[in-house]
């Protein structure tokens, strides 16, 4: 029996943690249902702003007290696939499949595992009653073996049905118009490309299918102007904005004090705004020479113009660097080129990669010869593995207070804590090491897309792939390894430093105990994480307050008015890829923690599916690869609790469970393989299947769901000539269904249920071709600089005719123009439209 001083404090952690984090959901939920009505640009973006496409446009929530969240619950997954797209509605996905998971575990688990556990008679308390420590006669541990046998089993199947789930609608995403219109998906990036194939008529040679070629080239004095250009242009636009702001406030000074003796038509800007109160800035901080902005910014634009237009004429005589983008006149063609070898030389014209979109590209690197990216490769993962190394500190520092009531015997200057109230010493346990383990996870994303950048990836979508990897290798490593292992030495140091011997006896018995803080942390993320991702309390505060203070242009009005949330994949999934996974290593050892990660899946599922709905609109397209390397990350939580169940068992000299866990472990692998050497090269290019059954889609009517009722009878064999790849397998996917017809096939067949026809037919009939002029393909792959413009400037107007002569003074230089806002009565900015000449980006 456990002594009374050193006792579980799981119960007053729980409940602190549960109180606690469920007033705050509930609190940020109800501020969330009063505001969601009255800040529509925060809550509901995609219903009410005009500069959403009006087919793009999400339908209002029903006004009923539940008929939203039933609204919600119910949404075809058509719909939200068209308004969450490929990336956002995977993510939902999992968040789903993570839901079901736990509830299968809790339905199939806990009525054996809890008994079993709960009678154990090893005298724990608590929480730590229910768990895997509570068992001393180690023929119980049989229970666990077998449950885990067959639950387990079960998620590998979910996992392979997930797998095939995705591959078939991804599939018919990529062959939709939406898609397989797009310059993009015709085009090839090749690296590493030998001078003597740096040549078009060589590629065109090499390439017959091959439309258009751009041969990347060496513009860093363009891109360095252009760059210096637009920054002083809009530094010029702030400059003009402050300058009339500043006469309008010193009108109206003088105009209370009734010294203003200027006429009310014809005054000049300069008689309010004398030359020292102009807008200034410093050449060089510090130290710089102080200038007039206007003036100078316009001297230096007028010289800065022309050398501009002259590099950019001159831009295909500039050095060649070693890659190339080649357009294909069909996707059909990019993937076969994409697929082939193209040159005899190890590591060249290699790496390939295929749909890289024009703005996702990393100009930079795409100058990296092979061995430049080898070296960068290696040391961005080397750096990675210090920075694992180094962290491994202060997480396990962190999981150390979990336990520390158990450090109090030996650290005596901490026994003040023994001394405080209850919910007081709940929160110390409980909340403060979340909270400082979510802190210390924060500051990683950034460091960890430097080293990605670092490491030579072409575009920024493969840099959240990459980051996607590292910060889930993080997650899993400080996260969930340090923490349980600091946390579980934590609650027997003063055991261990009695008798050393007995350290991996102890570290097994206490491990389940480590649940306790992932309880509360799982709580954390799934009460007041969601409540906090539903009122978005950093936007609403920025929303009420930056304008007021960063918003001095009309420029910034707009672009912050446009600017729309989205999650950044490479950091997102994997915090909710641990958690599963944290779930599933503890789901045997103390299956209750399993409970709490079916309600924060749940909540999780309900806010982001709003967000995803009304929030959210993401400009990042990784046409949903997150999803799968989510999937192969899961299986980490199985083999932990494998590993964990063999320590275990080991220590309780059980060693039939040792060999039964040790067979499920190699299973486990032997599975993820096999299923690896499956998948992959389906999620790599479309199979010349699928591309052969688009190539036959023509006329056939998908505005119908298929069904076996009226579909088969007039789908026989003998209909099944001139080749009709579709309708043969229509025919031969509706025999099936008709063949498997019960409810329970729906899970056990997705290869019928969720085929890549039957994807096709139901989730993207309708789904519209982009929309863009030859010009836009011409330049598509250009480098941006050597297609850029200068921007053109947005000035308010006044009443006084100010900005009329301000525009007619700068746009000898640069575009500018005072139209679509002014300034009201009280001197504020108010913005009517949009920029001058804005163009909404276009998805190449």
């Amino acid at each position: 029996m456990a002594d009374a001083s050193t006792a579980s404090s799981s119960t007053s952690s729980f409940v602190s943690a549960l109180i606690l984090n469920g007033v705050i959901f509930l609190i940020f939920i109800f501020l969330f249902l009063i505001f969601r009505g009255r800040f529509t640009r925060l809550y509901q973006p995609k219903t009410f702003v005009d500069i959403i496409p009006e087919d793009q446009r999400t339908q209002p929530l029903p006004t009923g007290k539940l008929e939203w969240l039933k609204f919600l619950l119910t949404c075809p997954d058509a719909y939200v696939l068209r308004q969450a797209g490929l990336d956002g509605f995977f993510f939902l996905r999992y968040l789903k499949m993570a839901v079901f998971i736990c509830c299968v575990g809790i339905i199939f688990l806990f009525p054996i595992l809890l008994p079993v556990n709960a009678t154990g008679g090893a005298g724990q308390t608590g929480f730590d009653q229910l768990a895997f420590s509570n068992i001393k006669n180690k023929n119980r541990y049989f229970a666990h073996v077998f449950l885990m046998w067959f639950y387990f089993a079960f998620i590998l199947f979910v996992f392979y049905r997930e797998f095939m789930y995705f591959i078939s609608v991804r599939q018919a995403v990529l062959t939709s118009p939406y898609y397989w219109n797009r310059v993009s998906f015709r085009t090839v990036l090749f690296q590493t490309v030998p001078d003597s194939f740096l040549n078009e008529r060589v590629l065109l040679n090499l390439f017959p299918e091959a439309k258009n070629v751009w041969i990347n080239r060496s513009v860093k004095d363009l891109e360095d102007s252009v760059q210096e250009r637009d920054k002083l242009a809009l530094k010029l636009e702030a400059a003009e904005v402050k300058l009339l702001k500043t006469a309008l406030k010193n009108k109206r000074k003088a105009e209370k004090k009734g010294t203003d003796s200027a006429p009310l038509d014809g005054a000049s800007i300069d008689q309010y705004v004398p030359e020292k109160k102009r807008p200034h800035h410093k050449l060089k901080p510090v130290i710089g020479k102080k200038v007039d902005t206007i003036n100078y910014a316009r001297e230096k634009l007028a010289e800065l113009n022309p050398k501009i237009k002259d590099l950019q004429d001159d831009s295909l005589s500039s050095k060649r660097l070693n890659s190339c983008f080649i357009e294909f006149s069909t996707p059909e063609a990019a993937y076969d080129a994409y697929q082939l070898l193209a040159h005899h030389s190890p590591l060249h014209m290699a790496p390939r990669h295929f749909g890289v979109r024009p703005q996702d590209i990393i100009w930079a690197n795409l100058r990296l010869f092979w061995w430049e990216r080898v070296i960068k490769g290696y040391a961005s993962t080397a750096f990675l593995i210090a920075l694992v190394i180094f962290w491994s500190i202060p997480v396990a520092a962190v999981g150390a207070i979990s336990n520390i009531t158990y450090l109090t015997d030996k650290v005596h200057f901490l026994r003040f804590i023994l001394n405080l109230p209850k919910p007081l010493f709940g929160l110390v346990t409980a909340l403060l090491p979340t909270v400082l383990l979510a802190l210390l996870m924060m500051m990683l994303p950034k460091i960890l897309r430097l080293a990605a950048r670092i490491s030579g990836v072409p575009s920024t979508a493969m840099v959240e792939l990459h980051v996607q990897n590292s910060y889930f290798s993080f997650q899993v490593v400080h996260v969930f390894l340090i923490t349980t292992i600091s946390s579980a030495a934590a609650s027997v140091v003063t055991q261990i430093i009695s008798e050393p011997s007995s350290a991996m006896s102890l570290l097994a018995n206490n491990l389940p105990k480590a649940s306790n803080f992932f309880i509360a942390y799982i709580l954390l993320q799934g009460l007041s994480g969601a409540g906090g991702l539903a009122l978005q309390i950093v936007a609403l505060i920025i929303s009420q307050i930056l304008p007021r203070i960063l918003d001095s242009t009309p420029r910034k009005m707009f672009n912050r008015f446009i600017n729309f949330s989205a999650p950044a994949w490479g950091t997102t999934f994997p915090v909710y890829t641990n958690l599963l996974v944290i779930c599933l290593t503890y789901s045997i050892i103390s299956p209750l923690i399993i409970l709490f990660g079916a309600v924060c899946f749940g909540l999780l599922y309900l806010v982001y599916l709003y967000n995803f709905l009304y929030v959210y609109r993401s400009p990042m397209d990784i046409t949903g690869l997150n999803f799968p390397r989510a999937l192969w990350q899961t299986f980490t939580g199985l083999y932990l609790s494998e590993v964990c169940l063999i320590g275990l068992f080991a220590v309780g000299k059980n060693w039939a469970c040792i060999v039964l866990t040790a067979i499920m472990l190699a299973f486990t692998a032997f599975y993820q393989v096999t299923l690896q050497k499956a998948i992959c090269p389906l999620l790599e290019v479309l199979p010349k299947s699928v591309e052969m059954e688009r190539a036959h889609a023509a006329g056939v009517d998908r505005s119908s769901p298929t069904g076996a009722s009226n579909t088969t009878p007039t789908l026989t064999e003998k209909s099944l000539g001139n080749n009709d790849v579709e309708a043969g397998e229509k025919y031969e996917n509706e025999r099936l269904k008709a063949k498997y017809s019960k409810p329970i096939f729906r899970f056990l067949r997705p290869d019928i249920y969720a085929s890549y026809l039957e994807m096709k037919n139901t989730m993207v009939p309708d789904w519209a071709a982009p929309n863009y002029t030859v010009d836009d393909e011409r330049g598509a792959y250009h480098n941006p600089a050597i297609t850029s413009e200068a921007p053109f400037l947005w000035i308010p107007r006044d009443q006084y005719g100010w900005s009329t002569t301000e525009v007619e003074s700068t746009a000898s230089v640069i575009g500018i123009s005072d139209e679509g806002s002014y300034f009201d009565d009280k001197g504020k900015i108010v913005r009517e439209g949009m920029p001058p000449g804005y163009e909404p980006p276009k998805y190449l």
